[in-house]
């Protein structure tokens, strides 16, 4: 079932979504050559209590950090560790915040220092993407709207769409109905009304769309090694178009 918002709903789950955007901000002047993974999630669990807040993803199905850190053909999932980024690395960043009871979500694919032509190429697609889904979260579209843009978008510059993993309803809970994918045709699944609050997230892999996970249980890594990136932003549809709650 599809739980819509108020609109003091909707400005509580803003609350969380800033903390969120603040987060990410902030370890994006820390994405630099050298720098551990487990540093970052370190400064995003004592930005995000210094709030009040609470990392939404510690714990979550055994999840054991509060960011998730994915390098490279990393898709999502990644755990952070002692391992040190590299020049040259891209690294997603995926962070979820519950404060007074409301979730925001957002995630970011960031370069450390210079990166390659392809990853480059890579990184402006899937933002492109997330964008392009955005732009079709208005009241009166379908679900399948926005994820026939994002597919179309990533698609037409050769790259592929993952489809393990999905976009979803955000609000009281971390993941709630419906179900976002990033590929399919237009002018299906249920209209989108006021009230909708959707966390929005293109996965983009340079190569082939297939994924697998690793031993560690999460990390889900690009079958044939190719890089991926990942843009994510909760948003609210409104009568007065998209709030972008995470930006």
């Amino acid at each position: 079932m599809i739980v819509l918002k108020s609109d003091d709903e909707i400005k509580r789950m803003a609350d969380a979504c800033r903390i969120v955007a603040e987060v990410l901000e902030g370890i994006r002047e820390r994405v630099v050559p050298g720098v551990t993974t487990k540093d970052l999630d370190g400064f995003a669990e004592s930005y995000i209590r210094s709030k009040g807040a609470r990392p939404a993803f510690k714990g979550y199905r055994g999840y054991p950090a509060s960011v998730c850190t994915s390098i490279n053909e990393q898709v999502v999932h990644g755990i952070p560790s002692s391992a040190r980024i590299r020049e040259g690395d891209i690294i997603s960043l995926d962070i979820g915040v519950e404060y007074n009871g409301f979730y925001g979500d957002a995630a970011v694919t960031l370069p450390v220092g210079s990166i390659r032509k392809e990853a480059k190429k890579l990184l402006s697609v899937t933002e492109r993407a997330l964008e392009s889904g955005m732009e079709k979260a208005v009241a009166g579209n379908r679900l399948s709207d926005i994820s026939s843009a994002i597919q179309q978008c990533v698609e037409s510059e050769g790259f592929s769409v993952v489809r393990n993993f999905v976009g979803h309803g955000i609000g009281r809970e971390l993941h709630e109905e419906p179900q976002v994918p990033n590929f399919g045709r237009p002018g299906e699944g249920p209209e989108l009304v006021p009230g909708m609050t959707l966390a929005i997230e293109p996965m983009v892999n340079a190569g082939n769309w297939e994924v697998l996970i690793l031993n560690d249980g999460w990390t889900a890594v690009t079958k044939d090694r190719s890089l991926s990136a990942h843009y994510e932003h909760t948003v609210a549809i409104t009568k007065n178009g998209l709030d972008i709650l995470t930006k």
